[in-house]
């Protein structure tokens, strides 16, 4: 009895042993098939977003080409019913049959010139946060001010001017884009606004005003109405002291204060266009009527000044 008590003792153990190494093995299974489902999970997951994010994107573009070509259809609508009241009745038939052809003319640009792509601003504002970022990363290794300048160009309206010295001179165009002159040293650029403002010149009626006050109206119209860059934003000139300030309000690209944002070297782009003199520029964050205060400065004419 004794001998298969303890013959019997062994087994139970080996047998109790192997059975918590069995269970073990099962858990570690059972977690490691856990782990690989909550894996596929966050995959389909990631798949199902990034498929409602192209769905929404596509319905985007296809709502603004919607809103295109019932636009184009309203346009002839009114022009053909003006052509029919002006063949229908004397009085006024000219200005109707203006207006007619007007609304038809509009009707054909709306329709033809719907552009075929767009890009959400989210997209573009990714897009210029990582050349912002590096760009602003290079300057600060330089050590270059903060105030920017927008000088007069040749090629380009104008160009950014980053000085190590804010008091700095002015560089000549061909030494950029790293200046390193014995008047000035800094980076000599393309600024961001300068196509945009190109694009805004040929859409422009009529000349581009070289006052502040009817300049500002211009720049901010641009803006918010050509390139929905903004939701808003206010003007107040002074030319005598060579100060104009633009009061933005819902960015389209995020914190304006970043390294030659497209709507700050817009606005600084046209005042350089316009009075063809350097300008420079201050970024302030505010809260009051904006989000965003923007100013730009240049030399004012003493001339003009005295005389006036």
């Amino acid at each position: 009895m004794s001998n298969t008590n303890s013959a019997g003792s062994p087994t139970d153990g080996t047998t109790t042993a192997l059975t918590a190494t069995e269970t073990n093995q099962a858990q570690t299974e059972v977690d490691g098939k856990q782990s690989d489902d909550d894996e596929l999970n966050l995959a389909a997951q990631v798949e199902l977003l990034e498929e409602e994010n192209r769905r929404l994107r596509s319905e985007y573009a296809r709502a603004k080409q919607s809103q295109y070509r019932r636009t184009a259809i309203g346009l002839a609508v009114v022009g053909l019913f003006s052509l029919a009241i002006g063949v229908a009745v004397s009085d006024g038939r000219e200005v109707l049959i203006a207006l007619g052809m007007t609304g038809l003319f509009g009707a054909v640009l709306t329709r033809y010139l719907t552009p075929s792509q767009v890009v959400a601003a989210d997209v573009g504002e990714r897009i210029y946060a990582a050349m912002s970022a590096n760009t602003a990363a290079i300057a600060a290794q330089l050590g270059l001010a903060a105030k920017h300048r927008y000088i007069p160009g040749e090629n380009r309206v104008a160009h950014l001017y980053v000085p190590q010295q804010t008091e700095s001179e002015v560089p000549a165009l061909d030494d950029g884009p790293i200046v390193v002159t014995t008047e000035s040293r800094g980076l000599l650029l393309e600024a961001t606004g300068a196509l945009l403002f190109e694009e805004f010149q040929l859409a422009l009626a009529g000349e581009l005003a070289s006052h502040p006050e009817p300049l500002a109206v211009q720049l901010a119209d641009g803006l918010v109405q050509q390139f929905e860059l903004a939701d808003a934003i206010d003007a107040d000139a002074d030319q005598a002291d060579g100060r104009l300030t633009f009061r933005v309000t819902d960015s389209a690209f995020g914190d304006i204060d970043r390294f030659d944002h497209p709507t700050v070297s817009f606005l600084a782009v046209g005042v350089v266009a316009a009075l063809d003199k350097p300008v420079t520029v201050e970024v302030e964050s505010v809260t009051d009527r904006a989000d965003w205060m923007v100013t730009c400065r240049w030399e004012p004419d003493t001339s003009n000044t005295s005389t006036e």
